[in-house]
């Protein structure tokens, strides 16, 4: 499983960035997809998860994000992506994306297939 994160960048408390994650070496259409972050000296921690076309590609956040970020995937392209809006300073992190089959896809347990990720800056 390769999954390469991208799109990453600096923009300004409020700005806007969008991400994309690009899967290989997987049936894409079988796992459901998440993105991480971990900002300096923090532990990895969930953003949001899209399930599974199966599962009814359903979407779930982290409380802090709810209604800023949206997730979404492109079974066709093998993609997921991140859409962010009003970003703020504490959304600086290095994000990734990963990919599970565990039944319990809102858990962070499960998930795994971490690439390079992709640096997210928000200057106040």
């Amino acid at each position: 499983v390769q999954l390469q994160a991208s799109g990453g960048g600096l923009v300004q408390a409020g700005g806007s960035l969008g991400l994309s994650c690009s899967a290989s070496g997987l049936t894409f259409r079988n796992y459901h997809m998440g993105w991480f972050r971990q900002a300096p000296g923090q532990e990895r921690e969930f953003v949001a998860a899209i399930s599974r076309p199966g599962y009814g590609g359903v979407t779930h956040y982290t409380d802090s994000v709810k209604g800023r970020f949206t997730i979404s995937r492109d079974n066709a392209k093998n993609t997921v992506y991140l859409q962010m809006n009003g970003l703020k300073p504490e959304d600086t992190a290095v994000y990734y994306c990963a990919a599970s089959q565990n039944v319990n896809w809102r858990m962070a347990v499960g998930y795994g297939g971490w690439g390079q990720g992709t640096l997210v800056t928000v200057s106040s």
